[in-house]
């Protein structure tokens, strides 16, 4: 039977792994913080080695006799949390999950990076695609940047015998995202929080879709590669338009010109050094008035990626939000979804 190791197994992607690792009969370790909430993998069949990537003395015992490992635990919510701690768990903490797989001779690791990695687009290049390399300053994206060094680092390893690929995920969506990465959007949504849009545009994948492809790079990858796993391009007008459709809610109905930009963005400075929660930094807000658009005709001839529609990834994400009560805790009162069962 084949053994996988899934680090960040706890969270958003890593839970929803494990549950498609589950369909397929899949003995899953799922490495683990002492501290690691277990709410997104209730009900799932997996050990625990309890271990940090930050740790590396914690991370041999916990690759003995496997076969996968799929490295996806790193800082994703970049937008709360400082430069030097992202370069620290998504560079470094790769380097050790990467040394360590090499010498305990594991079969395949598949590095979970992000379309982050591959730059902002330019006139040359509107439309992403694997050749794409990180083209702004580090200081404008430290998370698309250190998720594009963590890249170079595998490529070390890969140099040194080590079978490995990368994934890199757009905008991931769906079920299980119990720390509102994406979610998020359905949140501000509900409350009403979204008053004027940008004039980027972004890509979504449904949760279960990036998955299914990790797996397909773990089986029939090639070693050293990278593959974009994306969805649906879409201008943020188009992905509210169906949010609002989906969840019954307006669409905001003002566009921000992309002089007044800047300027929003040194006020969400002030605000955050103040104390005040907000939903979005400045890199993420002067981010969002660009088209982050990504080609994914790669994953879909080597691994067989398959796009469910944006739609069915929102009703199924505030459905499973509905079921486990996080709406309350966001402050809002359940209610079922226009035209829906849910």
């Amino acid at each position: 039977m084949t053994r996988a190791l899934v680090t960040g197994s706890t969270g958003f992607l890593g839970s929803s792994l494990v549950a498609a690792l589950n369909e397929r009969n899949i003995e899953v370790l799922g490495l683990r913080r002492k501290n690691s909430p277990g709410d997104a993998v209730e009900g799932l069949d997996l050990q625990f080695a309890v271990g940090d990537i930050l740790e590396p003395e914690t991370l041999p015992d916990a690759m003995k006799d496997i076969d996968w490992v799929f490295h996806i635990a790193a800082v994703s919510d970049h937008r709360h949390t400082a430069s030097d701690v992202i370069y620290r768990v998504n560079v470094e903490g790769a380097r050790h999950v990467f040394a360590a797989a090499l010498k305990a001779g594991v079969k395949r690791v598949v590095f979970t990076s992000s379309s982050s990695a591959l730059g902002i687009p330019t006139q040359d290049q509107p439309i992403l695609d694997e050749s794409s390399q990180f083209n702004l300053e580090p200081h404008e994206f430290p998370y698309g940047h250190s998720k594009y060094l963590a890249e170079q680092v595998m490529e070390e390893y890969v140099a040194q015998g080590l079978d490995a690929v990368s994934v890199l995920p757009s905008a991931v969506v769906g079920p299980r995202d119990l720390k509102f990465i994406s979610g998020e959007l359905i949140i501000q949504a509900l409350k009403g929080g979204i008053p004027a849009l940008p004039r980027g545009g972004l890509n979504y994948i449904d949760v279960r879709d990036c998955v299914e492809s990790q797996i397909a790079a773990a089986e029939k990858g090639h070693s050293g590669e990278r593959y974009i796993l994306a969805g649906t391009n879409m201008t943020h007008r188009e992905s509210l338009q169906i949010v609002s459709t989906v969840l019954g809610t307006a669409v905001p109905p003002m566009d921000i010109p992309p002089w007044f930009l800047p300027i929003m963005g040194v006020g969400v400075e002030v605000l955050r050094k103040m104390g005040v929660k907000l939903p979005i930094n400045k890199e993420a807000l002067l981010m969002g008035a660009r088209y982050l658009y990504y080609h994914n005709t790669k994953a879909v001839r080597d691994l067989g990626l398959q796009v469910r529609p944006f739609a069915d990834s929102i009703r199924d994400a505030y459905g499973w939000y509905l079921e486990h009560g996080y709406l309350e805790k966001r402050g809002l009162k359940p209610a079922p979804l226009p035209n829906s069962g849910i």
